[in-house]
């Protein structure tokens, strides 16, 4: 609105007439445009600050911090090209995280608060953790753990968790005993080496048994479509929107290949 008021006086004084006036108007209209457009939004970035730190944490957890964590969290800042602002803040937010007296309760509240009751914003920040869990190649249980309270207070089930961290190829593949459509956090894990794209299990990244009906199966894959379609996103960065991209044709892969083994429509 500035760029309008400014350029209208300023063509009115140039070229002194009325249609001086409109030239002005349209080239200010243009240069607001320009820089709303170069304006960070709050939202689409605010999750940077809780996501690091809890990082952090994460890598802390086991007692210490190693290289390859290090370069783990750098992959990730650069894949969500961060800019120097706020690249530095995510390394002092890492830096804080990996502190002995930080309280990662906190940054787990911000990342809640971030998604709005979200689900699909909630499997994008397990997305990004999960490169740093896996990072070191063995889960130990402490990171098991803090992954855990993530998930509960994102209201993602085991099922869930085991679903994105298939269609990423890492493991653990974990066994559950289901006790409701959420099912639990009392599985245990197996570890395994990272998978290809092939070997994952589809019914895993639908989050379902190998003996569910097909209406079941259709019931899990529209529910899952709905859950991680990126045009619901919204203002996000755009690594967030190509990973949602990537998991809904994961999705849809793996429901035609059920769809395939087992004849149905």
């Amino acid at each position: 609105m500035i760029g309008k008021i400014v350029g209208a006086i300023l063509g009115l004084m140039v070229f002194r007439n009325f249609f001086g006036m409109l030239i002005g108007t349209f080239v200010g209209h243009m240069f607001d445009l320009s820089t709303a457009q170069s304006r960070r939004p709050a939202h689409a970035t605010s999750f940077i600050a809780p996501l690091f730190a809890f990082a952090g944490a994460l890598a802390k957890s086991d007692g210490r911090v190693s290289e390859v964590e290090i370069r783990a969290a750098e992959a990730l800042m650069n894949r969500l090209r961060l800019d120097p602002e706020l690249r530095q803040l995510a390394i002092e937010q890492f830096n804080l995280g990996k502190a002995p007296e930080f309280d990662a309760h906190s940054a787990v509240t911000e990342l809640r608060a971030w998604t709005h009751g979200r689900r699909d914003l909630a499997f994008l920040l397990l997305d990004m953790l999960l490169d740093l869990v896996y990072a070191e190649g063995t889960l130990v249980a402490n990171k098991l753990g803090m992954l855990h309270q993530l998930c509960n207070a994102l209201g993602v089930s085991a099922a869930e968790l085991a679903a994105v961290t298939a269609m990423k190829g890492y493991g653990p593949r974990y066994q559950y005993q289901y006790q409701g459509p959420q099912g639990d956090w009392s599985g245990q894990q197996q570890q395994r080496p990272r998978n290809t794209v092939s070997a994952v299990d589809p019914y895993v990244v639908l989050g379902i048994t190998h003996e569910a009906e097909p209406r079941d199966i259709k019931r899990a894959y529209r529910k899952l479509m709905s859950q991680h379609h990126p045009d619901k996103l919204g203002n996000v960065p755009d690594e967030l929107k190509q990973r949602a991209e990537s998991r809904a044709r994961e999705i849809n892969a793996a429901y035609e290949r059920i769809k395939s083994e087992r004849g149905f429509n």
